[in-house]
């Protein structure tokens, strides 16, 4: 598909919320990533283009959970009215957000069904079957699934959906120890996946009032956008005993006695693409890291009147050999101008472009031009594959070490409520729950809890002025 218009604003590592909007919905749009006239608010379709780099990010997922010993399950969509109620806690958190189902044809059903929001209240009366004795645990089971929230907020492609594209590992333990050392595990996965994917985040332990529905603590996964607001990409939940005691998961220890299993959940979804494009991309488009790109490489012909068969065998013989060593290429033979297309490529973020022409194969070189940063190189055609693989490396290295950076400038410290900045800002606090709401009252920020790895450092809550250890960082959010 030919684009005709350029995108025109230009994004920087801050930007207003109506620009970042505007762009962000024209992106999503002319990048060919969703389309969002299905007749349903909030339930976009995947295009194929988009559809490939949400799978890509999947495949990402599949080979850190299959390689830390979880199985990959599927559980049904609909979940029991009576099921879903064990839990008063999660009713509570979600009760407002769920789609029912009431009648199966012209029946009504002696139970409602609903459509999960998660499916801790799906997966978990079955796990109680599953679990007997201490020789099944620890139980790691994960699933890439839809999941449905009733969202009265505006909604926008990849960032807030009413149908969710939703990766979920649950796992089950003996007891609160084994379950914390898969929090661990979960932190270090996170941060292989960050690397892969170009998003350094911030990790938070979430207020009380803040916390998943149910949990016991919540840690939160958050990227900073370019508007100066963060974005919750995911969460890491330990639940302790809060679900196996009402659903009954229980294992016999070696005593013989019947023991509450201890449980943990992490969960992450689209939202990850939507951060992608919301933070790598220039007034060209966007940027997708090659990990993640559908194409990473394009090829374009520079036909002239010189030898164009043997450009365009060469252009063919290239693409061959490219994707012979393992890349995702596509050959652009449209009859259009090379400028046009250059402008489309761009436009989706493509990393790496290949330009040859007649004068190209006279001189034995190929011509490579990196997305992020516009660099054309020149390569002899026997040095063509380190080539690419240098600036493949070259594009992942640079585009998360530009995104760490413009995190690590807005986090801030701030010692008044009245003077606080965009970015994230960080406070003392007291832990007195009541002086966390008058910090989101008085800054219009959501604190976004304790900061996980951080040392405590000695200061005054920034509300009672109590002496405290205690840091929180606070923002602005979607």
């Amino acid at each position: 598909m030919t684009m005709q218009n350029p995108v025109t604003v230009e994004m920087s590592p801050m930007r207003s919320q109506d620009e970042f909007s505007d762009w962000y919905l024209d992106i999503v749009e002319k990048a060919g990533l969703a389309d969002k006239r299905y007749p349903i608010k909030g339930m976009n379709v995947w295009t194929g283009y988009g559809w490939k780099a949400m799978r890509l990010i999947d495949t990402f997922f599949r080979e850190e959970f299959d390689g830390t010993g979880h199985d990959e399950v599927c559980f049904p969509l609909l979940i029991p009215q009576n099921e879903f109620q064990k839990e008063a806690d999660h009713i509570k958190g979600f009760g407002a957000e769920v789609y029912w189902v009431t009648h199966a044809g012209e029946n009504k059903l002696d139970i409602p069904l609903l459509l999960r929001p998660t499916s801790e209240t799906a997966m978990y009366p079955i796990f109680s079957l599953w679990i007997r004795s201490h020789a099944d645990l620890p139980l790691k089971t994960y699933q890439i699934v839809n999941v449905f929230r009733y969202e009265t907020k505006q909604t926008r492609a990849f960032i807030r959906m009413r149908e969710i594209h939703f990766f979920e590992a649950h796992t089950c333990h003996r007891d609160f120890e084994d379950a914390e050392k898969q929090i661990k595990e979960d932190l270090d996965i996170m941060a292989r996946l960050a690397k892969r994917l170009c998003l350094p985040y911030v990790l938070c332990k979430r207020p009380e009032w803040d916390k998943f529905a149910g949990a016991f603590y919540t840690i939160g996964i958050d990227s900073m956008m370019p508007t100066g607001r963060t974005l919750q990409m995911g969460s890491i939940h330990q639940y302790r005993e809060n679900f196996s005691k009402p659903y009954g998961i229980t294992y016999e220890n070696e005593s013989g006695e019947h023991v509450h299993v201890h449980q943990t959940t992490y969960g992450m979804s689209e939202r990850i693409l939507g951060a992608l494009i919301s933070i790598h991309n220039d007034e060209k488009g966007i940027i997708l890291p090659p990990d993640i790109a559908p194409i990473q490489i394009v090829i374009i012909p520079i036909i002239s009147k010189t030898e164009p068969e043997k450009v365009t065998a060469a252009c063919e013989e290239l693409t061959v050999t490219l994707k012979t060593a393992g890349y995702r290429v596509h050959y652009d033979n449209r009859d259009l101008r090379p400028g046009n297309k250059f402008f489309d490529w761009e436009l989706k973020g493509v990393p790496l472009r290949i330009e040859l022409g007649a004068r190209d194969l006279q001189n034995g070189i190929v011509t490579l031009a990196r997305r992020d940063t516009g660099e054309r190189i020149q390569l002899a055609k026997g040095r063509l594959l380190e080539g690419i693989k240098e600036a493949v490396s070259g594009i992942q290295t640079s585009l998360y070490s530009k995104a760490s950076d413009t995190l690590r400038s807005s986090i801030q410290p701030a010692t008044v409520l009245t003077e606080t900045k965009p970015g994230i800002n960080v406070m003392h606090w007291c832990g007195n729950e009541e002086c966390g709401h008058r910090i989101e009252e008085a800054t219009d920020m959501a604190v976004l809890g304790e900061p996980v790895g951080v040392g405590p450092t000695d200061g005054k809550c920034i509300v009672c002025g109590k002496e405290t250890g205690k840091t929180i960082y606070a923002a602005k959010t979607y």
